[in-house]
């Protein structure tokens, strides 16, 4: 490894997540640089599904449960994303009654405490519209590996093949799950189709 490379792991610039990872097998510090990378995404992630108050301790094991597996991280994929999306979702998994409660919640009010604060196109295409309260109601009824596929293509930002590798299933039952996924939010929804969940492009 030159001097070059390494300086550009620390500083999280020039390499790949894969790099890094492997990197971080010698030089465990250099796990920081993922964690730089890629915390606040996976912190929005989970506080889209459980809100604040769960959402530090869940990126915080993320990384912990991440940093510990890294000996066997999978060195021909540069982009640690999915990965990482994986074991938040799993550990959101131990909190599904937490996040239909949330949904619930939104449903009786149409106040939603956690995307309120966050002004950007995709929060304001699924919370500020007309059809947040039916949404919310339709996200608690979905069932769990519906609602976690649908919401890393949605809120993760993942592409089907990036879902596919974060919940270990082939992309093909990801783009099963989606689509009826898809189906029953607009049967919730009256057939309208809400922009977040739009088809892939």
């Amino acid at each position: 490894m030159t001097q070059q490379s390494r300086a550009e792991a620390e500083a999280g610039t020039g390499v790949d997540d894969a790099f890094v990872i492997q990197l971080s097998r010698h030089e465990p510090e250099q796990f920081t640089v993922l964690f730089r990378r890629h915390a606040s995404h996976i912190q929005r992630y989970v506080v889209h599904r459980l809100g604040q108050d769960a959402a530090d301790d869940i990126v915080a094991e993320t990384f912990l449960l991440a940093f510990r597996q890294r000996g066997s991280y999978d060195q021909t994929r540069a982009d640690a994303r999915p990965w990482l999306y994986g074991i938040a979702t799993n550990l959101i998994g131990r909190h599904r009654r937490a996040e239909i409660r949330m949904y619930r919640a939104l449903a009786r009010t149409g106040i939603d405490p956690v995307m309120q604060s966050f002004t950007d196109t995709v929060d304001d295409r699924v919370s500020a519209n007309t059809a947040s309260r039916r949404l919310a109601t339709a996200l608690a009824r979905l069932p769990a590996e519906l609602r976690d596929t649908l919401l890393l293509v949605a809120w993760g930002d993942l592409s089907y093949e990036e879902v596919a590798t974060a919940l270990g299933v082939p992309i093909g039952t990801v783009r099963s799950r989606v689509s009826r996924a898809r189906s029953k939010l607009r049967r919730t929804l009256g057939n309208t189709n809400p922009a977040a969940f739009d088809e892939e492009s």
